[in-house]
């Protein structure tokens, strides 16, 4: 079991008394109701502060406080894992980025998708649809998650030709790598990333769905109105066991400081090397400077990596007003952010579960004050 140390505040140069404003406005929101639960955790120099825990299990009004070893829903932040889980394959040599899709799917040519190269996948410039026409109609049937695959195959037509001049968020370009890894290993998505995140991590509270963890585990999250009272929605045992890989993770925020630490250390934490450092650097800094075709305003103010996101500092997307655009990280729409700053050496991690798209600014504003915490 790999965890970080922890330490007090002012050990690892952090303002102590700035946390714990953070963590008082936290309480405020979870004790107005205002959001169901959250935890933050935030690390520096390889050690974390004591994760700090607020509000309650689930949005019901007679949840139980959150559990201490409760697993948060991550949402889109399981994508970048998703994708770290397939550099490995690149590293070995059984995945080329610069290939086209079809090379590993022949069938994805449907509706001309042949200009889509698999590294656009990565970084959200493969025209893809970010969901499939009929993704509620699966929901609802609690289809299985080779449906999805074979709709973003067969039936999905780009928003734009061709694959490198534009910019459109899209979870079906991750469920397209996530089917590239199962064709090339043989295995599921979910094992792919047990054996090569997980495992070497030392990970014990994480996995892409619930896995074998006691369902009482699973922090249940504020849910979309087209949700409620359905047996598909993000708490129901259907979406919960899908494991879909855009979304569908769940993780113990001390975990997640695993991951980060990982990530600053340039792919390796205590003994563990994950990737090379060649590789995260090519995945923690700009790539759309790599498309001769994107319009510049796109590449110089919406930078991307391979599967993690740079701040876009001065957009309404921005993490927080302390950041530049050399921090990478990753948002969740149950409520979530990750952000990782290797000037500060540090990083935050901030799990909630309201929808972030009905407040934003919430996060945005948890996020400043933690920054401002950092000396």
């Amino acid at each position: 079991m790999t965890s970080l140390p922890l330490v007090k505040p002012q050990e690892i140069d952090l303002d102590g008394e700035r946390l714990q404003q953070a963590g008082k406005l936290l309480k405020e929101w979870t004790d107005a109701g205002t959001m169901p639960g959250a935890a933050i955790v935030v690390g520096r120099h390889g050690k974390i502060v004591e994760p700090q825990f607020f509000g309650k299990q689930g949005p019901e009004k007679n949840a139980e406080p959150v559990r201490r070893d409760g697993m948060f829903l991550l949402a889109s932040i399981t994508k970048p894992i998703v994708y770290m889980s397939a550099l490995k394959l690149v590293e070995r040599g059984e995945l080329v980025l610069s290939l086209p899709v079809t090379h590993y799917i022949p069938d994805f040519a449907a509706h001309h998708k042949e200009s889509i190269l698999v590294h656009h996948l990565f970084t959200h410039t493969s025209g893809m649809p970010d969901m499939l026409d009929n993704n509620v109609a699966l929901r609802q049937s609690l289809a299985p998650l080779d449906k999805f695959i074979h709709g973003a195959i067969y039936d999905t037509v780009p928003l734009f030709q061709p694959a490198g001049t534009g910019l459109s968020y899209q979870s079906m370009g991750t469920l397209i790598v996530a089917e590239i890894v199962q064709r090339l290993t043989r295995k599921t998505i979910a094992q792919h990333v047990r054996d090569e995140i997980i495992k070497p991590l030392g990970l014990q509270s994480t996995w892409l769905g619930r896995g074998d963890f006691p369902r009482e585990r699973l922090v249940r999250v504020e849910t979309p109105e087209y949700q409620i009272g359905s047996n598909f929605g993000w708490n129901s045992d259907y979406w919960q066991d899908l494991g879909v890989p855009w979304g569908g993770m769940f993780i113990a925020p001390e975990d997640m400081a695993v991951i980060c630490q990982c990530m600053l250390n340039y792919g390796k934490v205590q003994d563990e090397r994950l990737l090379s450092r060649s590789m995260m650097e090519m995945a923690t800094t700009n790539r759309l400077n790599d498309y001769p075709d994107l319009p510049e305003p796109i590449r110089r103010s919406q930078p991307w990596g391979l599967g993690w996101r740079l701040n876009h500092p001065g957009q309404s997307g921005s993490w927080g007003n302390l950041l530049d655009r050399s921090v990478f990280g990753h948002t969740g729409a149950t409520g979530t952010m990750v952000w990782m700053d290797r000037r500060r050496d540090g990083f935050a991690i901030i799990l909630t579960t309201a929808i972030r798209s009905k407040a934003p600014w919430r996060l945005v504003q948890l996020s400043n004050m933690i920054a401002s915490a950092f000396q």
